[in-house]
């Protein structure tokens, strides 16, 4: 590794069989069963994501359904329902977000984040990472695996060591070892073609790959041999890139069993308006729309929003708020099974970063 280089703390998160485990959690009766989430088997389907009951019978994401049926005849082939997807990606995003503003979503279920320096002030990305993974499963019922390291290319190729639910830290000592005894085909990068080449010239594991020079890599294999050339010596000068700038703040929580007790609602939100005021003056963000998310027993949503002159981040305020958008809901009368609060309209300026709050925010 250079010298010069200030030795980083990167995570990448990647969440377990994720189509196929949303199944699994929203379907009691899927859980423990090969599940095949994609296409048709009887047309021209493709396999989204297959549980990892499925996988044991050789099936994988991209592989044609016909074939997935012939491997796995016991398979129980789900149609994709990207709204429950998209909804489980954005609550895993907000706790990513708790930790760092230097997020970069690679997909629905995977990310980097740079956690060299964090909101929480934690030194250890080892830590925030386990944290992390202990927050998902708490609030999504999913499980992610981790991958922690000083680069994002190894970081990456951590995270699917010990899957599912694993946790892998590669320090610097130890990454030029980790990486020669690495199978080529877990190189992230490494695609099959490449793979396939590799192999026709004697490049199996990351000690093969080390012995060739960088003119050599690049005759055989193009302006990748770079990369390829520095990745094996655990060289990866890439910066976590966020796609976006949070335009709102927000938690939610879907329940183990349905609530119907409206008291038990009220301490619940109460409880939560007060994790979200906390968490929005740790960024120093205040939002003026606030919006209470309901799901009832029969999966109907519904949001109920309201918009103040100013913005808020106080506690008490938010739940002011949240107490009157609960009369223009069935809470109470009708079980529930998912409730959130978020902030949204925030104090952000021309250039997007957030302006200094008024006094007494």
């Amino acid at each position: 590794m250079d010298s010069n280089t200030p030795i980083r703390k990167i995570i990448h998160i990647d969440m377990d069989a994720f189509y196929a485990s949303v199944e699994q959690r929203d379907n009691p009766e899927l859980r423990g069963k090969p599940v095949i989430v994609g296409g048709s088997p009887s047309g021209r389907g493709v396999v989204a994501t297959a549980s990892y009951e499925a996988r044991k019978y050789g099936v994988h994401s991209a592989m044609p359904a016909s074939k997935a049926v012939r491997l796995c005849p016991n398979g129980i082939f789900v149609k994709t329902r990207f709204d429950a997807y998209k909804e489980a990606s954005h609550q895993i995003r907000e706790i990513f977000f708790e930790y760092t503003d230097l997020v970069e979503p690679l997909s629905l279920d995977e990310a980097f984040l740079d956690v060299t320096e964090n909101h929480k002030n934690l030194p250890s990305a080892t830590l925030i990472a386990k944290e992390i993974k202990e927050r998902i499963y708490e609030e999504t019922r999913l499980t992610a695996s981790a991958g922690v390291a000083h680069n994002k290319f190894l970081a990456k190729v951590a995270s699917d060591i010990n899957k599912p639910n694993g946790l892998t830290l590669i320090t610097p000592e130890k990454a030029e070892a980790f990486l020669e005894e690495l199978d080529i085909k877990q190189f992230f990068g490494v695609g099959k073609a490449t793979q396939k080449k590799m192999h026709a010239v004697g490049i199996k594991t990351g000690a093969d790959l080390k012995e060739w020079s960088e003119i050599d890599l690049v005759k055989a294999f193009g302006k990748s041999g770079r990369f390829y050339y520095r990745i094996v010596r655990g060289i990866d000068h890439r910066e976590v890139k966020p796609h976006r700038i949070r335009k709102s703040y927000g938690k939610e929580r879907t329940f183990s069993e349905d609530v119907e007790s409206l008291e038990w609602i009220n301490n619940f939100l109460d409880e939560l308006a007060q994790t979200i005021s906390e968490g929005m003056k740790k960024i120093n963000a205040a939002g003026k729309t606030i919006t209470l998310k309901v799901r009832y027993k029969n999966f109907d949503t519904i949001t109920r929003s309201y918009s103040l002159t100013h913005h808020t981040n106080r506690h008490s305020e938010i739940m002011e708020v949240v107490r009157t958008l609960m009369e223009e809901t069935e809470v109470g009368k009708r079980p529930v099974r998912l409730l959130g609060i978020t902030l949204s309209n925030l104090n952000l300026n021309e250039k997007e970063v957030y302006k200094q709050l008024e006094l007494g925010l």
